[in-house]
């Protein structure tokens, strides 16, 4: 048994795939503790993990980011981006760091692996000289040839004036980025640490071993992908851990009740039309970007639209159409095997449940990594790319017309879905920290 301390950002999209890997860890006999927000706690106690809440960190509520951080209220695009990375991201980070020397303190450990938002985790690993994974349930897309530059959503360059945009672009997000480069540098002398050769793409993940969500089939076609990051799928599979917290074996806690099917669910079960799922995600939740656009296209089709609202979203405005049904959140392992399309504003971890069940997409990316998300599903033919955010109903309609009614899009969809099952999931993530339990020490000198 090896003891392994996690780490997850108390957001719902980054602590549930990191308490799949945990519950597996927990089911294989290991000692978990996972330093995570006190409003997620509660999830990793129920797989049977240790939960180490955040003391000198500030704690917070992503349901209301400005009460803890006032410059984020009402920011949306890129000005979000920029405060989260200064204050949420890289600001907290000193005190996480804080923290997880006081745990180790308290009871070292062996291997401490962690969601690479966390950046206490680098820092605290590189104080201890710790092994150290990254554990990412966010798209894991490092710059590279043949890439265009990140944040932007551009597809690859085609002939040489795209090699020209490529390269224009990139020195002038290469300055963009600069800054942030040195605000992560300056916090590393807070921390105590000297400089580093990581850039603002890099600065996130271990050098040792990044167990990265996805799939290299979901990227852009690469060659120079570095051999320490692995893909393993969906780390939201199907056994229900991510779901449910159902653990059978050694270690394993009592069962979680699984989360209730809505009044109206046999709707969706009787359905003889195709079911439509519109999810906003958890973080950016005002309907008017996506939810109300994608009911208004859909109200005169034949089909039913079950809307899940993030559990954030108050009562929609106005009488819904008779053909949509609505719930703060719907079980997807029972929603996706019955669904013929997803709307969604290209959240990475219910894009790659959807791409598991074969479910073809209509995606609204505005902000953060969503632009990305929805430009790979674009160019991969899995759906489409609405190049924005907050679409009219008109444009809703037509992507999904397109998508239903070109079979390619289906059979995208079902051949990335196949790879996302084939790498294993939870079981392959708890695999590759075994093993790297086990490696040398000069992994640690070379790090």
């Amino acid at each position: 048994m090896a003891s392994i301390m996690m780490t997850a950002m108390p957001f719902t999209g980054h602590a549930r795939p990191v308490r799949a890997v945990a519950a597996e860890l927990v089911r294989r006999g290991h000692d978990v503790r996972v330093y995570t927000g006190r409003s997620c706690t509660d999830m990793f106690e129920e797989v049977g993990a240790r939960p180490v809440p955040w003391q000198a960190a500030p704690d917070l509520d992503e349901r209301d980011l400005a009460a803890t951080f006032p410059r984020m209220r009402g920011r949306k695009g890129f000005g979000q981006v920029l405060v989260n990375l200064r204050e949420l991201f890289l600001g907290t980070a000193p005190a996480q760091t804080t923290d997880l020397l006081a745990a180790h303190e308290e009871r070292p450990w062996d291997l401490i692996a962690g969601d690479p938002m966390a950046l206490g985790t680098r820092f605290a690993a590189e104080r201890l000289r710790s092994r150290w994974a990254t554990v990412s349930p966010i798209a894991v897309w490092l710059p590279g040839r043949g890439i265009p530059p990140t944040g932007l959503g551009l597809l690859p360059a085609r002939g040489a004036p795209g090699r020209v945009r490529d390269a224009v672009l990139g020195t002038v997000s290469g300055a963009g980025t600069a800054a942030l480069t040195r605000l992560y540098r300056g916090t590393r002398r807070k921390v105590g640490l000297g400089p580093d050769h990581e850039t603002f793409a890099t600065m996130w993940y271990s050098p040792q071993l990044v167990v990265a969500a996805g799939s290299p089939g979901l990227d852009y076609p690469r060659t120079d992908l570095p051999g320490h990051i692995r893909f393993v799928g969906d780390l939201m599979d199907d056994d229900g851990r991510a779901v449910d917290g159902a653990l059978t074996g050694a270690g394993a806690p009592h069962r979680e009740e699984p989360p209730a099917l809505p009044d109206w669910w046999e709707d969706v079960t009787n359905a003889d039309v195709p079911v439509v799922h519109v999810t906003q995600g958890t973080a950016n939740v005002d309907p008017h970007d996506l939810i109300l656009p994608a009911l208004a296209a859909l109200a005169g089709q034949d089909v039913l639209v079950v809307v899940g609202l993030g559990g954030r979203t108050g009562p929609l405005p106005g009488p819904l159409p008779a053909n949509a049904r609505v719930a703060p959140m719907v079980p997807y392992q029972h929603l996706l095997p019955r669904t013929s399309v997803m709307i969604t504003n290209g959240g990475y971890g219910g894009v790659l449940q959807a791409l598991r069940h074969g479910v073809p997409l209509v995606v609204a990316g505005g902000d953060l990594d969503k632009p990305e998300v929805a430009a790979r599903i674009g160019w991969h033919g899995a759906g489409i790319d609405l190049r924005t955010g907050t679409p009219r109903p008109d444009a809703v309609a037509d992507a999904y017309r397109r998508v239903t009614t070109d079979r390619s899009f289906q059979a995208s969809a079902e051949r990335l879905g196949a790879e996302l099952r084939a790498l294993g999931g939870t079981r392959a993530a708890a695999d590759l920290l075994e093993a790297h339990l086990v490696r040398g020490p000069a992994l640690l000198e070379d790090a």
